[in-house]
C-alpha cells in the first residue's frame, strides 16, 4: 500500500494511525477542519455542544444568560408574591394617609353648620356644601389612587428596575434582549395590560398575574412581561 498516494482513498495519509486489518478505511469529517491525526474538529459556523446563546435557558434550571448580566437567576413567584404584598402595604399606609387628610377636611366643613340654626336657610345651603365636598373627596380619592398607583409602578421600575416590594427582596425587572432597565415605554405597558384586565371584575387582572405559571419556556415570563419584552430576576 503506497503512502500519501492523492488518488488512492486507501493510502494512509501522513500523520494517521496505521490503519488494523479488516477496518474500512477513515475517511475525513466532513464540513470540519482537520486536526493532525485526522481528528475533525468543531468551528467554523458549527456550534459548540452545550453553549448557550443569550437569552435562552440553561437546560430550564431556573438561570438564563442575559446580555450584559451574564447568567443570572430567574425570580420565583414565591419572591414575586411577596414582592407584591409589600408593595400593597406601602401603598395602602401612603392612601391612607392622604384620605384622612381629605375626609378632615370634608369633616371641619360638616362641623361649621352646627353654628347656623338647623331650620335657616344658611343651615341647609351648608349642609348641601358638606355633601357637594364629602363627593368631591370621594372622587378626589379615586383619582389620588390612580395616579400614584401608576406613578408608583411605572416610575420606579423605569427607571430603577423595581418597587419597594422588590428592592426589598433584591428582585429586578430588565429587558430580556439587553439586560438593560425597562424604560419607561416597557414600564407602561407592563403596568397598563393588568389595569386594562381588572375591568373585567379583576379576573383578567388575576390571570395576567398568575400567568407565570403559564409560561412553558421556563422564564416565569407573564403575558405582560412578553407584551414588554421583559423579565423579572434575582439580583
Amino acid at each position: 500500500m503506497s503512502f500519501g498516494d492523492p488518488n488512492n482513498p486507501y493510502a494512509q495519509q501522513p500523520g494517521q494511525p496505521p490503519q488494523q486489518p479488516g477496518q474500512p478505511p477513515q475517511q475525513p469529517g466532513y464540513g470540519y477542519p482537520q486536526a493532525p491525526g485526522g481528528v475533525p474538529q468543531q468551528g467554523y459556523g458549527y456550534p459548540q455542544a452545550g453553549a448557550q446563546q443569550p437569552g435562552t435557558l440553561q437546560a430550564n434550571n431556573g438561570y438564563i444568560n442575559i446580555p450584559a448580566l451574564g447568567t443570572v437567576q430567574i425570580a420565583t413567584m414565591g419572591r414575586r408574591l411577596g414582592a407584591r404584598l409589600i408593595d400593597g402595604v406601602v401603598i395602602s399606609v401612603i392612601l391612607s394617609i392622604l384620605m384622612a387628610v381629605g375626609l378632615a377636611g370634608a369633616v371641619g366643613i360638616a362641623q361649621d353648620c352646627d353654628s347656623y340654626s338647623p331650620y335657616s336657610p344658611e343651615y341647609n345651603d351648608c349642609v348641601n356644601e358638606a355633601g357637594a365636598g364629602l363627593v368631591a373627596v370621594m372622587f378626589t380619592w379615586i383619582a389620588v389612587i390612580a395616579v400614584f398607583t401608576l406613578l408608583y409602578e411605572w416610575l420606579m421600575v423605569s427607571f430603577l428596575g423595581a418597587t419597594v416590594g422588590k428592592l426589598a427582596l433584591s428582585l429586578r425587572v430588565v429587558k430580556e434582549n439587553s439586560g438593560g432597565l425597562p424604560g419607561l415605554g416597557g414600564s407602561f405597558i407592563r403596568y397598563i395590560i393588568p389595569i386594562v384586565g381588572a375591568f373585567l371584575c379583576y379576573i383578567g387582572a388575576i390571570l395576567v398575574y398568575l400567568s407565570p405559571f403559564f409560561d412553558n419556556s421556563g422564564k416565569l415570563q407573564g403575558w405582560h412581561d412578553r407584551a414588554a419584552g421583559t423579565l423579572v430576576i434575582k439580583k
